[in-house]
């Protein structure tokens, strides 16, 4: 073998490239957990090849349980574009993995009453999941959603800081919390919650007009 020869990638290349042929996401993630260990995928996530990467962070996204919660944050800062999008896609989804299966059963339900605008029953039955789990970041966030819906902004801002408590990478509790503080017309709360989002995902585009915005603001007063 010549020593110009690139070295040869793994084979989850090649079942990332199927799959973005295909789009079959069930094939992907067989072909993937036949082959890999959550461990192994954590730690293609990490290397220099770029397809690697996204290959990597794609299937953690799809497999991962909690424990890839700190490696998919860490993705969110990647140089390369889809590495990013594939993080945060993949991140929101291992939120809801903490827990035991009755645990994120409970947590779909109160997500569907939220869309369902059900928040009544949502609070309610997050509260119930908080009492048991507390360490559930992503009960607290949706309750905390619930709460903004009804306009409890105070309730909604108390939650979402305890999401982050449990949960230091959730992004879209810091941003939550950003949008409560503007409803209650603390421009300087809702900026520094804001800029702790977009420290913890600089994709969040809508975030950073946000910030402009604010920063405006606060400067012209």
């Amino acid at each position: 073998m010549s020593n110009n020869q690139p070295p040869r990638k793994p084979a989850i290349c090649n079942f990332y490239q199927l799959y973005l042929e295909n789009q079959d996401s069930a094939g992907f993630i067989s072909k993937v957990s036949q082959s890999y260990t959550q461990a192994t995928l954590q730690r293609l996530a990490d290397q220099p090849d770029c397809e690697i990467r996204r290959a990597a962070v794609l299937a953690l996204g799809f497999l991962g349980d909690y424990e890839v919660n700190h490696t998919l944050g860490m993705a969110l800062h990647d140089e390369d574009r889809t590495v990013r999008m594939v993080a945060e896609n993949g991140i929101r989804n291992v939120w809801t993995r903490a827990g035991s299966e009755s645990d994120r059963q409970d947590l779909g339900i109160i997500v569907r009453l939220n869309s369902a605008q059900q928040f009544k029953e949502a609070i309610r039955r997050a509260t119930e999941l908080i009492e048991k789990s507390p360490w559930f970041a992503e009960a607290w966030n949706q309750r905390a959603i619930a709460f903004f819906s009804l306009r409890k902004y105070v309730e909604s801002i108390r939650d979402c800081h305890q999401s982050l408590e449990v949960n230091p990478y959730h992004f879209a509790a810091a941003a939550g919390m950003g949008q409560a503080y503007l409803q209650l017309g603390n421009h300087v709360s809702a900026l520094e919650c804001f800029r702790r989002a977009l420290r913890l995902n600089p994709s969040l585009e809508g975030v950073r007009v946000q910030i402009d915005r604010l920063s405006r603001m606060i400067e012209d007063k």
